[in-house]
């Protein structure tokens, strides 16, 4: 229902800005990082990083809003998280492409291989 569709979308909202982060943190100013990481990396409530801040609640509230804006601004940019995505999906296909080669291919040194440092690619693909 509606409120299971609710948690999906946070769950999806936490991902998402978590992903961001790890691209462009570097372009927040130090409080609005520590922030971000305090409440999505740390799940610490917004009157928790406000007592750890020394700041208001509100204060909290609209330096989250404002470094999700810029997180999304910047992506809306540089399209580094779609690039990302992009990649792994062709990394992928690649990886099924290979795997669908017929039997007798299978046993060739130089695919096993190729098999080998696309799965690692992949794993470090899915670790971004």
């Amino acid at each position: 229902g509606l409120g299971k569709k609710l948690v999906v979308n946070m769950l999806e909202k936490i991902v998402r800005i978590g992903r961001l982060f790890d691209l462009y943190s570097a372009l927040l100013t130090e409080k609005q990082q520590r922030c971000v990481e305090l409440h999505y990396l740390q799940d610490f409530s917004l009157s928790e990083i406000a007592e750890e801040l020394c700041v208001s609640r509100q204060a909290v509230h609209d330096m989250l809003r404002r470094a999700e804006h810029i997180l999304e601004e910047y992506e809306g940019k540089l399209r580094l998280l779609e690039r990302q995505e992009q990649d792994r999906e062709i990394l992928r296909q690649v990886q099924q492409l290979l795997m669908s080669l017929p039997e007798n291919m299978q046993n060739i040194p130089a695919l096993g291989e190729a098999r080998r440092q696309l799965s690692m690619l992949l794993e470090v693909a899915h670790d971004i």
